[in-house]
């Protein structure tokens, strides 16, 4: 896809999709996008990725653990709903963007460290907490290591 070529030939590793005037943030790659933030309205933390209200967010597997993992956590809101990319932008200049990272099939989670919006790289703390925390939460459920939520996981 030339978005992607011309991304690599610029030192970015993916594309970030956006959709419509507003600069809907929709995903990253073929991935699901995640952005875990302070939100300006209510200063509470809050991990962000867009819904699948519209049909164009892949419904993946990897997405839905995401969720459901951190809302058993219960240490900060979970929510579904289509950033922007000027709210991502302000976030960044407010130190709001606490983290950013894709999730998937094949990455399990891959940590976004920077973003280029209209010229300006937008730089994002990287590995950060949660998205070690995903890593290590579903990779470890994968090879048996830990406990998942109950029926995520069967004995054969």
């Amino acid at each position: 896809m030339k978005p992607q070529y011309q991304a690599v030939q610029e030192g970015y590793s993916q594309v970030l999709w956006l959709f419509g005037d507003d600069e809907t943030v929709t995903e990253v790659g073929s991935m699901n996008i995640f952005f875990f933030l302070v939100n300006k309205e209510t200063g509470r933390k809050e991990l962000v990725t867009p819904p699948l209200t519209r049909g164009d967010i892949l419904p993946g597997v990897t997405r839905a653990s995401v969720l459901d993992l951190a809302r058993t956590w219960g240490e900060f809101d979970v929510v579904e709903r289509f950033p922007t990319m000027p709210e991502i932008r302000d976030a960044v200049y407010d130190g709001r963007l606490l983290e950013a990272f894709g999730a998937g099939t094949a990455a399990v989670v891959s940590p976004i460290s920077c973003i280029k919006y209209k010229g300006e790289d937008l730089e994002i703390p990287a590995t950060g907490e949660i998205t070690q925390r995903v890593w290590d939460e579903i990779t470890g459920i994968q090879y048996g290591v830990r406990d998942g939520p109950e029926g995520w996981s069967v004995q054969i």
